[in-house]
C-alpha cells in the first residue's frame, strides 16, 4: 500500500506542485565482514523549484528487510510465568525515521498513519495472534527500539540551505542483511507533494559470505563439518591439557 502511494505521487506530483525533490545516497552497497561494528549512510538531497509560503518540510524514512517475527506473551500460570500467548507478524527488521521537525508538527495523524511515518504507526502483516494484536506490535516496537534497531529522532534533517539537505542514518552492528529502502517525502502545509525511493543492500563479504552461503546451499554437509570440527577441537582440547598436567 505504501509502495502504491508513493507511485501515485511520482505520477500526480506535477499536477499538485511545481516543486520537486532529488535525493541520493553515499553508498548503496554496505558489506558485512567480522570486524564490522557499525557504520553510517548519509542520505542528501535536493527541493527544486521551490514555490509559494506554506512551511515546507523533509521526511526520511530507511527501513527493511521485512522479516516474519514473533512475540510472546507471559502469563502468572499456578505460580509460574509462563508463555501463554504468542503473535507472529512480518515487520521490517530495521527502521529509522526523521525529519525537518517533529512528525506530530509537519501533518496531522491519519497523513502519517497513511505512509507509516513514526514507530507506532508502522502497519504489521499479521499471520497468527491470540487476541488483539497491537499490544503484541508494541511490545515489539519497544524490544527492536532497545536493540537499536528501530530509531525516531526528531529535527535529524539538516538544511544545508534553503533547498539543500543531508541526513546521517546510524547503521548498527546488528544490523541484518538484505534489501533495505530510503524513502525520502517533501511535505508542503502538512501534505505530501513529491516522494523518493532509493534502494540500497546490505550483505555480507568476504569469508564470512563463503561460509554462510555454504550454509544455506549445502546444510547436511555444512552440519557434518561443524559436527566434526567439534569433535577434533574437543580431542585437541584434551590433549592439550593431558600433556599439561
Amino acid at each position: 500500500m505504501r509502495a502504491l502511494l508513493i507511485a501515485l505521487l511520482f505520477m500526480t506530483a506535477p499536477a499538485l506542485a511545481e516543486e520537486g525533490l532529488t535525493s541520493g545516497l553515499s553508498q548503496d552497497y554496505l558489506q558485512i565482514t567480522s570486524t564490522f561494528a557499525g557504520s553510517e549512510l548519509t542520505v542528501f538531497g535536493d527541493i527544486e523549484n521551490p514555490t509559494g509560503t506554506d512551511p515546507r518540510d523533509i521526511v526520511v524514512v530507511v527501513r527493511g528487510p521485512d522479516t516474519l517475527m514473533t512475540v510472546r506473551r507471559k502469563d502468572r500460570i499456578a505460580g509460574l510465568w509462563i508463555n501463554n500467548a504468542r503473535a507472529k507478524m512480518w515487520l521490517p527488521a530495521y527502521y529509522f525515521v526523521t525529519a525537518t521537525r517533529p512528525l506530530n508538527d509537519i501533518a496531522e495523524a491519519d497523513t502519517l498513519a497513511r505512509y507509516e511515518l513514526g514507530l507506532y504507526d508502522l502497519r504489521a502483516e499479521i499471520l497468527a495472534s491470540d487476541g488483539d494484536e497491537r499490544p503484541y506490535i508494541a511490545s515489539l516496537v519497544r524490544a527492536q527500539k532497545r536493540a537499536g534497531l528501530y530509531i525516531q529522532t526528531d529535527s535529524g534533517v539538516e538544511m544545508q540551505s534553503a533547498t539543500l539537505f543531508r541526513v546521517h542514518v546510524p547503521i548498527p552492528a546488528a544490523v541484518p542483511r538484505g534489501s533495505y529502502t530510503v524513502e525520502v517525502y517533501l511535505f508542503r502545509g502538512g501534505d505530501v507533494v513529491a516522494a523518493q525511493s532509493t534502494p540500497f543492500y546490505v550483505d555480507q563479504a568476504g569469508l564470512e559470505r563463503r561460509v554462510f552461503e555454504f550454509a544455506h546451499t549445502r546444510p547436511l554437509t555444512y552440519g557434518v563439518f561443524t559436527v566434526l570440527m567439534a569433535v577434533a577441537l574437543g580431542w585437541a582440547s584434551m590433549f592439550l591439557f593431558r600433556n599439561r598436567a
